[in-house]
């Protein structure tokens, strides 16, 4: 059995962060308080199958991999949350989990945002992380599936994170998710799908919901989980383009606070002090009496039920609030330490917003097509492996151009005693480019 010390050696050694949020160091995350290892399986976002898919084909070597996090930290048991419509990935779970002694399923509700962490661990646990704070304080340590495979690989096999798995969808000729080398371009995932099915679009790197509109010459990092091709007016691409000031203009203009923006917001429901619609009166009036609904947009998780979903006038509350949160952190406001309600609301369970309900909302459902899995349909003969993949400080690099490395040799760490991970070279050729953000690799 691994312990705890050479595990998390293993995986800052490893590179292995989280692969289907902002990438936390996984490393960081271990710890001898935990009592519940929460496998998520919610894939979040519309349109996104990988895990899902990996649930599938990789059945025994992500349950293992919980067990191994399970039996290192000491903790009680591990929870496989998957979604009640993701039926092939229950039955896959069913039939193998019989082998791991403290690993239990449980099925979520097709909701949207399940996979977020604090909603998903009050699904699974019933418990409330509090407001600001960490999982660990409730006793649980949340991990993605893409994740826990590369846990697994490390700890096995001895493999660190070179590849990644993606999903490309909308309109290309043909939706697939494949497994490519860190560092891939996205042109080249096109490439993999067939081409643009048409002329006119814009891709976001991501889900619709939280995804960044990206270009051809952006490139694939370990927290890259779709490459989405949306038509120019659908709603993901319009609130996105809009600028902020439009948004404030709109906000003054038309806001009736009819406050279905708090009324479905995740957090709000389960009593953080989060609340939209009053930061929106706030800011459509011009009130600065009361700081309160400023720093309250520290509790925001920007999942964007709000203007996505939730507001009948095409406002965008939670581009302010991401405004207003990267305003106050600029200029080195700390997220405020206050106590949220500790409850959940009592009409949650009738203010959760159906998945696929919210499809039909953003115009995506002709999208929520089949993206079978494949490996990597094209050979990759150049990668630009960015020095900073994951939440902490960017990588230094440990090689220079001109330097032969091999697939899976480490080129860059973290600085002494910071929060990160290792990088590895994705592909075996020559360094061609090392700059202050970025390592090129040529086969």
């Amino acid at each position: 059995m691994v312990n705890m010390v050479d595990l998390k050696k293993a995986l800052f050694e490893g590179g292995v962060v989280g692969a289907g949020g902002a990438g936390f160091p996984t490393h960081a995350k271990l710890s001898d308080q935990a009592e519940t290892i929460i496998l998520n399986c919610a894939e979040c976002e519309p349109l996104m199958k990988v895990d899902r898919q990996l649930m599938v084909g990789h059945v025994n070597e992500i349950l293992s991999g919980m067990q191994v996090l399970v039996d290192a930290l000491g903790a009680k048991e591990g929870i496989i949350a998957v979604k009640k419509s993701y039926t092939a990935s229950v039955d896959a779970v069913r039939s193998s989990i019989a082998d791991y002694k403290s690993l239990r399923l449980h099925i979520l509700p097709d909701i949207y945002p399940a996979g977020d962490e604090v909603v998903l661990i009050y699904e699974t646990t019933g418990k409330i992380v509090p407001q600001g704070k960490i999982p660990i304080l409730v006793g649980c340590v949340v991990c993605n599936v893409e994740t826990v495979l590369n846990l697994y690989r490390k700890v096995t096999y001895g493999t660190n994170v070179v590849t990644k798995f993606v999903t490309i969808a909308g309109l290309v000729k043909k939706p697939v998710t494949v497994e490519v080398p860190v560092g891939v371009s996205v042109q080249e995932l096109i490439d993999m799908a067939g081409g643009f099915s048409t002329e006119e679009n814009v891709m976001l790197m991501g889900g619709p919901m939280t995804g960044r509109i990206c270009s051809l010459n952006d490139v694939v990092t370990k927290t890259t989980k779709a490459i989405l091709v949306l038509p120019p007016n659908c709603p993901p691409i319009e609130k996105r383009r809009r600028k902020p000031n439009r948004n404030i203009r709109n906000a003054m203009s038309v806001c009736s606070q009819c406050s279905m923006c708090t009324m479905l917001c995740p957090r709000h429901l389960l009593g953080q002090s989060i609340e939209p619609h009053v930061f929106m009166r706030a800011i459509a009036n011009g009130l600065t009496d009361n700081v309160e609904p400023f720093l309250n947009s520290f509790f925001c998780c920007s999942c964007g039920l709000c203007e996505m979903y939730s507001c009948h006038q095409d406002l965008s509350p939670r581009s302010l609030l991401d405004a207003y949160k990267a305003g106050l952190r600029a200029k080195g406001v700390r997220i405020p330490d206050k106590p949220g309600k500790g409850v959940a609301d009592p009409m949650r369970e009738e203010r959760k917003v159906p998945e696929h309900r919210l499809l039909n909302r953003l115009g995506l459902e002709p999208f929520d097509v089949p993206a079978p899995m494949a490996g990597c349909p094209r050979e990759v003969t150049e990668v630009k492996l960015m020095l900073r993949q994951n939440i902490g400080a960017p990588c230094v690099p440990s090689v220079k151009t001109g330097d032969r490395v091999e697939a899976g040799q480490q080129i860059a760490a973290p600085p002494d005693g910071a929060l990160g991970a290792c990088l590895h070279a994705s592909i075996t050729g020559t360094v061609t480019a090392v700059t202050d953000s970025f390592v090129s690799i040529k086969a």
